[in-house]
Parts: structure tokens; C-alpha cells; sequence
């Protein structure tokens, strides 16, 4: 696959696509390199998921709304996902990565469409660098349609994975509703919206000192999604843009992390932006983490509903399907929120 294409799929790949012939924008070179950044120390806002059960359902949503305006991400706790569920799927997913090259490679193909792929660390020729994430990505919800696709190898990858990712779904939709109802919309508005369900089993061996500067583990981009759910391991590595600096999201023992995506960006009418985040790797240990990405059915209608917009608040994007944004984002290969650029409305 060409290293633009591939370059789309470092966030994501979108389903029920079309690869058609790609115009590249690179905006990566507007943004520091790794070694340029200058990290910034600040709060991550932390969501107690079980509290939306409770009295306090209000303060945790107003709480919610404001990282997603504020920030674009939030760390969750209480998220009800048994840490031996979670030790669990980081186990298998590096036995995985572990096996030998020949019996991960099984599941390489260059079809963006494909229900489960693994994706190489690579070098880009252009930009000169290397992007050394590792990834199996595919299809999981529901988990009993597309189970007898993923690896048997290790055997009890299927179990443990089947185990993780109905317990992400179900914070998943806990947190749509919270969402929702924190834009002033209906509980359900996001999730009457929602199709499918995609996980990347992410990871990063550890790099040679002399290889560290032009090493990323993924490069800058916003993810092409409502939110994005990320469960780390105990090894740094997360960076987010936040007030214009590269900001470290150390890993919080016992939480997940969630991030807004390009299409809440877009149903929310631009309130909540989605996030600009990247990998760093070291040169130590390796590091895993687990994305599960949220995302609409093909004929879902995405744009702010009119309880958005008003006089004050004038729609910035137009309606447009979860289907046209997938054959739109092929078009013009660009891996942050510009790809929303070509359903602004003209007047935005």
C-alpha cells in the first residue's frame, strides 16, 4: 500500500469503503517533530463512570461536556472492565505480536475493506521517517458475527478478546448516552446513529537510540470517529496537542482513555474539537495499547441537529451521511479534522 494511503489507516480504517485514487495533503510539517516538541504539564480531567448511575448524574455530564470542549479527551475510572479482563487481553494481544513473522503475516492484505488486517511498521520515503507501530485491526460488534475471523493463534486469543470488547461496548454506550445529554440532546441521539464497532491492537517494540529521532510510533492525526476509546499499558507513550503544545497522557492505572473524533466534532457543530494525538516510542520497553472505535452506519445522517443551532450558533457543518464522509476521506488524504473541511457549510 502507498505510504499516503497508509498513512489514513495509522488512526483508522474506515469500513464499507471504496479506495479511489488519493490527492495527498501532508499537513504533518506544520507540526513539531518529536524531538521539537515542548511537552506542557497538564491536568487530564478524570470521569467517574459509575457515578452516571447515581445522584450525581448531572455534575459527572456537565463534568463530561466540558473536557470534551475544554480538552477533547478525558481519563475514565470506575469503568466496571475487571482488571483481569484487561491483563487478559494485553496477555494474548502480545502473544501475538510475539509469534514468528510468517504466522502473524497471515493476516496482511492491502485491502483497506478487509473485516481483520495487520498493518507493518514502515518507512515513509518522503517525510524520511520511520512509523514503527505494529497493528491487528478489525471488526467486533457484534462480537458473534466476525469472532471466527480473528487469529486462533495464541489459543485463547478469541475468548479473551471476545471478553474485553463486550465490556468496551457496554462503557461505550454509557458514555454516548452521557454525551448526548450533555449537548442538551436526547440520551439515544448518538446511539441511534451507531453501526459497527473496530479495535487496533496496537504495538511498538522498542527502538535503537540512533533511530529515536526519526522513530514515530504513529504520527500526529484526529481520528475519523465519534470517540475513540484507548486502554493503555504502564509505558508512556500518548501525546496530545493541547493549548498548541505536546502534552504526555501517562498512563493512570485502572482507566481507559477517551477521545473526541472528527464526526462529534461535526454533531456537535464544532463545541467539541476533535483531538490531534500521537505515539512516541522509547528506546527500553516495548509498549501495547488497545483503541475501540466508535462509528455510525453508513446511512446514519451526521451534522449539528437544529437544537444546536441558532442565531448565536450558525450551523458549521451541513448534513451529510457516515457514507459520503468515508468516500470523501479517500479523496483528499489527510489525517486530521480537514477532512470535515468539505462539508462545511458555505458560510462557516
Amino acid at each position: 500500500m502507498p505510504a499516503a494511503v497508509l498513512h489514513v489507516a495509522e488512526g483508522f480504517t474506515l469500513p464499507e469503503t471504496k479506495q479511489l485514487s488519493p490527492t495527498y495533503e501532508n499537513p504533518i510539517s506544520t507540526q513539531p517533530t518529536v524531538p521539537e516538541a515542548e511537552l506542557c504539564d497538564g491536568s487530564i480531567p478524570i470521569i467517574d463512570l459509575e457515578a452516571l448511575h447515581g445522584p450525581r448524574r448531572s455534575h459527572i455530564v456537565k463534568q463530561l461536556g466540558h473536557a470534551c470542549q475544554h480538552k477533547g479527551f478525558f481519563a475514565v475510572k470506575n469503568h466496571g472492565i475487571p482488571k483481569t479482563t484487561v491483563n487478559n487481553i494485553f496477555d494474548t494481544s502480545r502473544e501475538f505480536f510475539h509469534l514468528p513473522e510468517e504466522e502473524r503475516m497471515k493476516f496482511y492484505t492491502p485491502d483497506p475493506n478487509s473485516d481483520i488486517r495487520l498493518m507493518t511498521a514502515y518507512k515513509d520515503e518522503v517525510e524520511n521517517v520511520f512509523v514503527a507501530r505494529e497493528s491487528l485491526k478489525f471488526h467486533c460488534h457484534p462480537v458473534e458475527d466476525y469472532v471466527n475471523k480473528w487469529p486462533t493463534n495464541p489459543p485463547s486469543f478469541r475468548k479473551k478478546a471476545a471478553e474485553y470488547l463486550r465490556n468496551v461496548r457496554r462503557v461505550e454506550m454509557t458514555l454516548l448516552d452521557a454525551i448526548s445529554e450533555s449537548l442538551g440532546l436526547e440520551r439515544d441521539y448518538i446511539e441511534k446513529r451507531l453501526g459497527g464497532h473496530y479495535v487496533s491492537l496496537n504495538y511498538y517494540r522498542a527502538c535503537e537510540q540512533s533511530e529515536l529521532e526519526l522513530t514515530y510510533g504513529v504520527r500526529s492525526h484526529t481520528d475519523p470517529t465519534i470517540i475513540t476509546m484507548l486502554l493503555q499499558d504502564d509505558v508512556p507513550g500518548l501525546q496530545v496537542l493541547s493549548e498548541g503544545k505536546w502534552m504526555d497522557v501517562n498512563p493512570i492505572p485502572d482507566t481507559v482513555v477517551v477521545h473526541v473524533g472528527d464526526l462529534l466534532q461535526a454533531i456537535s457543530n464544532h463545541r467539541y474539537k476533535s483531538l490531534l494525538h500521537r505515539a512516541t516510542v522509547n528506546c527500553e520497553k516495548e509498549r501495547m495499547s488497545i483503541a475501540s472505535y466508535c462509528y455510525p452506519s453508513s446511512d446514519a445522517t451526521i451534522g449539528p441537529p437544529k437544537k444546536l443551532i441558532d442565531n448565536d450558533h450558525p450551523a458549521i457543518y451541513k448534513d451529510f451521511t457516515f457514507g459520503e464522509f468515508s468516500k470523501q476521506m479517500w479523496k483528499v488524504i489527510t489525517p486530521t479534522d480537514k477532512r470535515l473541511d468539505f462539508f462545511k457549510c458555505s458560510a462557516a
